[in-house]
């Protein structure tokens, strides 16, 4: 009788230090995003586990990059650095990932000629793309840099019209089409070449 009462006493007193300890391995769980601390079964100090599993107690919290937002949104320069140089060669195959529609969309762009540009020029414009790789209306300008004359404004517009027409349509796989299809694409244009520089040497 003593031992059942003791034991039945004593269960309440395990659950609690139980849950004492799930807590205190929740409160050692590194929250923190993106702090690439691997689990491993050989290493015991806190990590964000990559998969959530059924069988682990405590809660998960997977390790997921988030190299986009909301909108895709690409910077491309007239003049590339050499390290860059085969982000700008356009794919031999079929789009099938958001950086093989980057290179294809670098590689497209054809600055206008020297004696019509502006160096430090920059414009941005949004536009969305259907399945068949096709743009659903013309690029809408965002943003073009303060003080420059309209004429200049519309030379880089037409730049960037010719420079898209002529890829396009691109050939996406058919899981990229449908994931891009009715995303909003943001790219900004930029031409840092040096232009000053190249007129004073001819």
């Amino acid at each position: 009788m003593l031992r059942r009462a003791a034991f039945i006493t004593g269960l309440p007193l395990l659950a609690i230090l139980l849950t004492g300890q799930v807590d205190e391995r929740r409160r050692q769980i590194d929250a923190t995003p993106f702090s690439h601390a691997p689990c491993s079964v050989l290493d015991n100090r806190p990590c964000t586990p990559y998969h959530c599993s059924i069988f682990k107690d405590g809660p998960c919290i997977p390790e997921i990059d988030y190299p986009y937002g909301q909108d895709l949104r690409l910077t491309i320069q007239s003049a590339p650095p050499e390290q860059d140089a085969a982000k700008y060669q356009r794919p031999d195959h079929d789009l099938n990932t958001i950086t093989d529609l980057f290179a294809a969309l670098r590689s497209c762009w054809s600055p206008p000629p020297a004696e019509a540009a502006r160096e430090g020029m920059q414009m941005s414009v949004r536009f969305s793309f259907r399945r068949s790789g096709e743009m659903i209306a013309a690029p809408r300008v965002t943003f073009a840099t303060s003080g420059v004359p309209a004429d200049t404004r519309a030379t880089y517009l037409k730049a960037i019209n010719d420079s898209l027409d002529t890829c396009l349509p691109l050939k996406f796989t058919a899981g990229l089409g449908g994931a891009l299809a009715g995303r909003p694409i943001a790219i900004r244009y930029v031409d840092n070449r040096a232009l000053g520089k190249t007129s004073q040497q001819q």
